[in-house]
């Protein structure tokens, strides 16, 4: 990998993946990048929550040019196959060519390509002593992945720049003018344990094998989402095997499409064969209905020692018919631009502690009445279950700039370089332009990178080609704002 051209950027990147950086994990990371800056004898600012500009001086004669800011967030997905022994808060990124020699990918984790490319290429144009730029400054946030939370902090009046290059995007070839706004819908069922009718027998079931994949750019893609699909089950199995729900878990990101679910139920002992012919038919069902989207999906029943205690079956007759109701995928495309996503929604995840299950919910639009109404739809179906409902992580969408100076220039130094037009587009994915411009009103902001398939999933990978022709880009860029 490090190898590759431009070997600076590749050399970062390497370093990045070093470096563990979930969300949440952000001293260590922070700190790397603030001493880098200093390292090149550069301004360095490293605010309380952990955020790192870094100031690079104009070159000669672009002094009175207006100010660019190289955006990107430092943290990463942490998503894993099961099968992979592995650590995010300590171990290092498993980063390797793939045979074919086009892509950089992770031996059973994500790769971190989202957003270490776009944090290494800034990090590579600020030691370039050949760059030719305006005055510059490389602006790396904490949390992104979570609720973009080093944006959200960032106070105005500390950025400088009038032109804001957001590098996180994954498909090269294409400018980003607009996104969508989002917000977390979380459902909290409390509860008092049962005892477990005498005579049950227990069993573990597994629902895995999913793609999964990022919420934003992926949920067009029809995937299964793994808690949606377990509970399908789990209605059959309540309705007419008697099973019971002793705990549930399921997904692991509000971002990231649930690739696994998994719950322990009880059902009387001589409806067992029965029950476990059921289990492989809606395993069969499952694959049939997701034939050519899906690879893997598997449906598992293990027996497991039976618990004493269980969950009321008011709460998980209504719980399981929340579940069922709530929406989850696209809601809505944007009229006029029929293959963009305006509305949707990720059903997150699901978790048990003690007496409590919790359900997240990441909703997204580009407009925001559409937003807070399906926000709306699934605040009642949890309500009407009898849950507690609350909502947080609100932050804005971005508003188109058709009229962009930086998007007229960049489109004319893609199509001179490249010999082809940049497609101009808006993505559904959340991006952190919205929220630096809520305090940077009037900045011109465009979102662009390489081309990175799956990210959010063990999948993820970067093309190396289009690393080459993005750092082109960046740097054409530079040299004529």
């Amino acid at each position: 990998m490090r190898n590759q051209e431009p070997k600076a950027l590749w050399n970062h990147f390497y370093s990045l993946t070093q470096i563990p950086r979930p969300s949440g994990k952000k001293k260590e990371v922070s700190d790397f990048l603030a001493n880098y800056g200093r390292s090149l004898g550069l301004e360095t600012i490293q605010d309380e929550i952990g955020n790192v500009i870094i100031r690079k001086p104009a070159s000669a004669g672009m002094e009175k040019h207006p100010g660019v800011i190289l955006q990107g967030h430092m943290d990463m997905v942490p998503q894993k196959n099961n099968d992979t022994v592995f650590d995010f808060e300590k171990d290092p990124i498993r980063a390797y060519v793939e045979d074919n020699g086009e892509w950089v990918t992770a031996d059973g984790t994500t790769l971190g390509a989202d957003n270490g490319i776009g944090v290494a290429t800034a990090m590579a144009i600020l030691a370039d002593k050949d760059a030719v730029h305006p005055p510059l400054e490389a602006f790396f946030t904490v949390d992104e992945e979570t609720g973009m939370y080093g944006a959200n902090d960032l106070k105005g009046g500390v950025l400088q720049g009038k032109v804001l290059l957001n590098l996180d995007s994954e498909s090269e070839g294409e400018l980003y003018i607009g996104c969508a706004g989002g917000v977390d819908t979380t459902a909290t069922f409390d509860f008092t344990p049962v005892p477990v009718e005498e005579g049950d027998i227990a069993f573990r079931i597994a629902l895995g094998g999913c793609k999964g994949g990022h919420s934003g750019c992926d949920i067009h893609l029809q995937r299964a989402n793994a808690i949606k699909l377990l509970f399908r089950f789990l209605k059959v199995a309540v309705a007419e095997y008697e099973a019971r729900l002793v705990s549930v878990q399921g997904g692991s990101l509000r971002n990231a499409i649930p690739r696994e679910a998994e719950a322990v139920i009880t059902i009387p002992a001589e409806g067992k064969d029965e029950f476990l012919e059921l289990v492989g038919q809606w395993e069969d069902l499952f694959i049939r209905e997701y034939d050519g989207v899906e690879d893997n999906i598997s449906l598992m029943a293990t027996e497991v020692p039976c618990p004493e205690m269980q969950i009321p079956e008011d709460t998980q007759d209504f719980l399981i018919h929340a579940i069922c109701v709530c929406p989850h995928g696209v809601y809505r495309m944007i009229p006029e631009m029929p293959d963009i996503v305006e509305t949707s929604n990720n059903l997150s995840t699901i978790s048990m502690e003690g007496n409590t299950i919790k359900v997240l919910c990441l909703t997204r639009s580009s407009v925001e009445s559409r937003k807070e109404e399906l926000r709306e739809m699934i605040q009642s179906a949890f309500s009407v279950a009898g849950a507690e409902v609350e909502f947080s992580g609100a932050y804005p969408g971005w508003k188109p700039n058709i009229h962009s100076r930086v998007l007229t220039l960049m489109q004319q130094i893609y199509k001179r370089e490249f010999n082809a037009d940049p497609r101009v587009v808006t993505i559904h994915a959340g991006l952190e332009c919205g929220i630096i411009g809520r305090n940077y009103p009037g900045m011109d902001m465009i979102s662009f990178g390489p081309t990175i398939e799956h990210p959010h999933s063990p999948d993820e990978r970067v093309n190396i080609a289009t690393v080459q022709k993005f750092y082109r880009f960046v740097l054409a860029t530079l040299r004529e704002l």
